[in-house]
C-alpha cells in the first residue's frame, strides 16, 4: 500500500486558537495523538476556553507544547499536512510556534486539493456521511484524522477501479 497523506487536525479552544488537542497521521496509516498541557501564559487570560477539558485533565495528560512540536517535527519536517479546516489548525500551530519563536517547519492544505476531479462540496459531503458511518464525533483531533484515513483510502480505492 502506498504512504498515505499527512493529515493534522489541532483541536482549539473556541475562538482564541489555544491549543488543547492535537492528531496527525504517519504515511502508514497510524495516528499520534495528544492533549497539549497549557504554557501558563496562556493561562493569563480571564476569558479561557479549554473546551471539554479541564485544566487539570490538560495538565496530567497533556505533554508539554514543546514536545509537541519535537514529535511533529521529527514526524513531518518540511512537509504539507493536510486538513479538513486549515483556519483553525493554522491557528492553533502558529500558537504552539510562536510561543516558542520556533519557524513553522509544516505547511497546511485543504485536504480535498489532494483529490482535484471531485466536485466542489463532495469531499465535505463524504467526510460527513463517514462520521455518521463509522460512529465518531467531529472535532476530536483523532477522529478527524480518521476519518481522513478512511476517506482518503476509500477514494483511492474508487478511482482504482
Amino acid at each position: 500500500m502506498a504512504d498515505f497523506p499527512g493529515f493534522i487536525t489541532v483541536e482549539t479552544g473556541e475562538d482564541d486558537a489555544l491549543p488543547l488537542a492535537i492528531a496527525w497521521a504517519l504515511p502508514d496509516g497510524q495516528i499520534k495523538h495528544t492533549l497539549i498541557q497549557p504554557d501558563d501564559e496562556w493561562l493569563n487570560d480571564e476569558l479561557l476556553k479549554l473546551g471539554d477539558y479541564s485544566l487539570e485533565e490538560l495538565r496530567t495528560f497533556g505533554v508539554s507544547p514543546l514536545d509537541v512540536i519535537r514529535e511533529l517535527e521529527g514526524d513531518h519536517y518540511s512537509a504539507t499536512l493536510f486538513t479538513a479546516g486549515v483556519f483553525d489548525d493554522e491557528a492553533g500551530l502558529s500558537r504552539l510556534f510562536d510561543d516558542y519563536g520556533v519557524d513553522p517547519f509544516v505547511e497546511l492544505a485543504p485536504a480535498e486539493s489532494l483529490y482535484p476531479d471531485l466536485a466542489a462540496g463532495e469531499w465535505a459531503r463524504a467526510r460527513n456521511e463517514l462520521f455518521g458511518e463509522l460512529g465518531l464525533e467531529p472535532l476530536r483531533p483523532d477522529h478527524e484524522v480518521q476519518v481522513m484515513l478512511y476517506l482518503h483510502q476509500r477514494l483511492i480505492e474508487d478511482a482504482a477501479s
